[in-house]
């Protein structure tokens, strides 16, 4: 029979036993309820906006595992951002080609003088040239992004697609910085030539020439060059800003500010788009002797007095070095 002492050294050595298999079982993981689970997940996500879990790896912007705003997103990014595009570009297609069939294109009532003044220098020239080749570029790359996938993807598949995207991901990029420096350089050129005057009442108020037959005066830019060149400079600082946050990620901003800024990216850069057609259309088919102003940097005058007449005059004042004022340079023979 056992003594006193060992029966004591049992009962101590069972009770040391129970108290681990207690403490063991305590910090053991309870069984899974998926139910239960799901609920404190809906939980987790209606007070932190986001679940996280443990990592070991340096980057703590990984410890995030489901973020709901992200699903916004890409709602956004999948379907608000196509009708956005569509009915932005689409439309002023449709407008644009409405008001040719209309109205037709904006002739030189006078015909040509065949005398001709400078309204542009080369420097501007080459500027706006610049410029307007980046934009477009920076356009078909950036619809390729919103697009592609939709487009592209299906014509020629995925390794070829793989390719394409991948380069006009870096070609969008570069191209922005030739944009933003015409613009910057643009805006301090002409922002002077830009400012409100009294003409550009009586100009919006004649329909600026394109409603009746009425050619109201007009300095260097009239109230729709105006708002246009304004606009331009808004949309582009817009552009420029939210683009290079997303080009430098992480930089000034966390994910949500990311996406606010693909967010605004996204649509002004179809309601620049859709701007840009317009003043494609002004400059090329809607107006004869429009495109010369930048193409050779001189217009015919009579073209300068239908449509800028208050600058016309200006320019005749000062006249050329040499030259008494009014007179302009003969056009070239044909």
């Amino acid at each position: 029979m056992l003594g006193i002492r060992a029966i004591t050294r049992l009962l101590f050595a069972a009770l040391l036993l129970i108290a681990a298999v207690a403490g063991a079982q305590a910090q053991a993981p309870s069984p899974t309820d998926p139910d239960g689970n799901a609920v404190r997940e809906e939980q987790l996500l209606h007070e932190l906006y986001r679940v996280e879990g443990r990592i070991n790896i340096p980057n703590t912007r990984e410890h995030v595992l489901i973020q709901p705003a992200g699903r916004g997103w890409q709602t956004f990014h999948e379907v608000i951002l196509n009708w956005i595009a569509v009915g932005a570009i689409a439309g002023m297609i449709g407008l644009l080609a409405a008001f040719y069939l209309l109205r037709g294109r904006m002739r030189i009532e006078a015909g040509r003088s065949g005398r001709l003044i400078e309204r542009f220098k080369p420097y501007e020239r080459f500027l706006h040239w610049m410029t307007a080749i980046s934009f477009v570029t920076l356009a078909l790359t950036g619809l390729n992004f919103t697009f592609g996938k939709k487009v592209l993807l299906p014509l020629i598949g995925p390794d070829a697609y793989s390719t394409v995207a991948e380069g006009a991901k870096y070609v969008h990029n570069a191209m922005s910085f030739p944009f933003v420096i015409g613009v910057t350089i643009l805006f301090v050129l002409w922002a002077r030539h830009s400012l409100p005057t009294a003409a550009d009442i009586e100009w919006i108020r004649e329909g600026g020439g394109f409603v009746g037959s009425k050619h109201p005066p007009a300095w260097k830019f009239n109230a729709g060059q105006k708002l246009m060149f304004w606009g331009i400079v808004g949309a582009a600082v817009l552009a420029a800003v939210s683009g290079y946050v997303l080009i430098f990620p992480f930089y000034l901003t966390n994910i949500a500010g990311m996406q606010l800024a693909e967010i605004v990216h996204g649509v002004v850069a179809m309601i620049f788009i859709a701007a840009i057609l317009f003043h494609i259309y002004i400059g090329t088919l809607g107006m004869e002797g429009g495109f010369e102003a930048m193409a050779t940097g001189q217009v015919d005058l009579n073209w300068a007095k239908q449509h800028h007449s208050l600058w016309l005059e200006k320019e005749l004042a000062k006249g050329e070095p040499g030259e008494p004022p009014g007179e302009a340079t003969p056009a070239p023979a044909e």
